[in-house]
């Protein structure tokens, strides 16, 4: 219970524990929310395809990352390991967001393919736990576009589920009684 003083003199009581357990189960409501919870059957569709989409560019991804691994990487420190973890974890994640379609999926997947792509730039530019890349090797570039182009329709599709996934009841709910009983009063004036 946390106590505030109004300038007045007044006291107010904010019980913080039910404020912090409302905005944990909205922040939950969120975070699972799927193509469900969309309204329309067009943004449905859209985020149905823009999700399974991007759980295929994480699947090509990992592949470019276990196959790179398996063809040497996996003999260099630190970097090798990382290669198939991410290979591993692409593949798990993708797996789950084509079958479950949730936005903490949506976004865990953006956040994996544009941090592999980081790793990669990084890697390239400055070095990246003492090894330095080249954007002339096999798979390099092709990695790039395949990781930023996933995580640009992971994100769309969870634009589209928290844009469109918006109900709007109260509003709608009002507009239809007045429309169906003059007697309520406009309360525009």
């Amino acid at each position: 219970m946390t106590t505030s003083w109004e300038g007045n003199g007044t006291v107010n009581r904010i019980n913080t524990s039910r404020t912090a357990g409302r905005l944990s189960g909205r922040l939950t409501q969120l975070l699972i929310r799927g193509p469900a919870a969309v309204s329309g059957p067009t943004a449905r569709w859209s985020v149905n395809v823009l999700a399974v989409a991007g759980a295929a560019l994480m699947v090509w991804s990992a592949v470019i990352h276990l196959q790179l691994w398996s063809d040497g990487y996996k003999d260099i420190s630190v970097i090798g390991p990382l290669f198939l973890a991410q290979g591993i974890g692409a593949i798990v994640i993708a797996a789950f967001l084509a079958a479950l379609r949730r936005l903490v999926l949506l976004v865990a997947g953006a956040v994996t393919l544009v941090a592999t792509a980081v790793g990669l730039l990084l890697s390239v530019y400055i070095s990246l736990f003492g090894y330095t890349e080249s954007l002339a090797v096999p798979n390099a570039k092709s990695s790039l576009v395949v990781e930023f182009a996933g995580a640009a329709v992971l994100v769309a599709a969870a634009a589209i589920l928290l844009i469109a996934g918006r109900s709007r009841p109260a509003a709608a709910g009002m507009a239809a009684g007045r429309r169906s009983n003059p007697n309520l009063a406009d309360n525009r004036m």
